[in-house]
């Protein structure tokens, strides 16, 4: 299925049911009392987390929804049935937006949790409600009230523990490939990479999500290449690790570079700890490297340095993470 990380669809929920005028009308009662029933609530919109989604993709081929209304009220003090809720499973790291006003309704991060952004109108009460002793037989009955309607725009935000920031060509997926069991497109040309990839690495004891992204050109704070679509889904990361391509000769110029972007578009990200692999030691074994920060020289192709990389991961990483199976 396509990755999307960014859809705007049309979400109703349901209108409350009328309440309803009655009156007892029964053999052998001779002062049968008002007997309208409330109608039932409308139908809510709701979103909830699935942890098996990856993408709002779903969202393209369906732009609508709209939740069950309420049933009117009836005699004999029945109650209106209420409408079916609408229930639309999105990926975690969803965020949700009014798309008119702009205003964020909220986020989903929990396999399960649940996020209403339209609830339904309430059923109105029937006249067996307004009854008291000086008006006995009331004749009104209240509407139900319309249910909210709104255009949600969702943004997905990767829930990953650890994100790969690199330049295009340095090697990332191939090094996803190399730490965990995922299986990205890999091949020798830049921008090979143009949607997130997950894995999972697992350590004898912990696992980590590792996401994978698209490569950083400059300006990409600024929206430039991938820009802005790219750089969102490192917001929720935990800790980055910067890949570095070691045959591109400027190891140094690319860290900054790399540095700079992701510091421009939220400076807050660069305090989060941070690991240096500098990749393609198979084609520059002898060559001399020593950046600001310690960096492990590895080769995603041959598996050199790979267990030095994995345990550097894992003692830099801000705990606690998931406990492996």
């Amino acid at each position: 299925m396509r990755f999307v990380d960014e859809a705007v669809i049309r979400v109703r929920a349901g209108d409350g049911g009328r309440g309803c005028v009655s009156f007892r009308r029964e053999k052998y009662v001779p002062r049968g009392g008002p007997d309208g029933g409330d109608g039932g609530d409308g139908g809510s919109v709701r979103l909830v987390g699935r942890e098996n989604l990856q993408t709002l993709a779903d969202f393209e081929f369906r732009r609508s929804y709209q939740a069950g209304r309420g049933q009117h009220g009836m005699g004999k003090d029945k109650h209106g049935r209420n409408g079916a809720d609408v229930v639309l499973p999105v990926p975690l790291g969803t965020d949700a937006y009014d798309a008119r006003s702009g205003r964020r309704l909220g986020e989903v991060l929990v396999h399960g949790q649940e996020l209403p952004v339209a609830r339904g109108g309430k059923g109105g009460r029937g006249n067996a409600r307004f009854a008291t002793s000086v008006n006995q037989a009331p004749r009104h009955a209240e509407p139900g009230t319309e249910g909210e309607e709104l255009e949600l725009r969702l943004v997905l935000r990767l829930v990953a523990d650890i994100g790969f920031v690199g330049l295009p060509n340095a090697g990332k997926s191939t090094l996803l490939r190399a730490l965990t069991r995922a299986n990205p497109r890999v091949a020798g040309y830049p921008f090979t990479t143009l949607t997130p990839n997950l894995g999972v690495m697992t350590t004898r004891d912990l696992r980590y999500t590792i996401a994978d992204l698209p490569g950083i050109i400059e300006g990409a704070h600024a929206g430039r290449g991938l820009g802005l679509r790219f750089l969102r889904h490192i917001e929720r990361t935990r800790m980055l690790v910067y890949v570095v391509d070691l045959a591109a000769g400027t190891p140094g110029q690319d860290l900054e570079q790399l540095q700079a972007e992701v510091g421009q578009y939220n400076p807050a990200i660069l305090e989060r700890p941070s690991v240096v692999a500098l990749n393609k030691i198979d084609l520059v074994p002898d060559a001399g490297f020593d950046p600001v920060e310690p960096a492990c020289r590895v080769s995603a192709l041959t598996g050199a340095g790979i267990e030095d990389l994995r345990r550097e991961i894992e003692r830099n990483f801000p705990g606690p993470v998931p406990a492996a199976d």
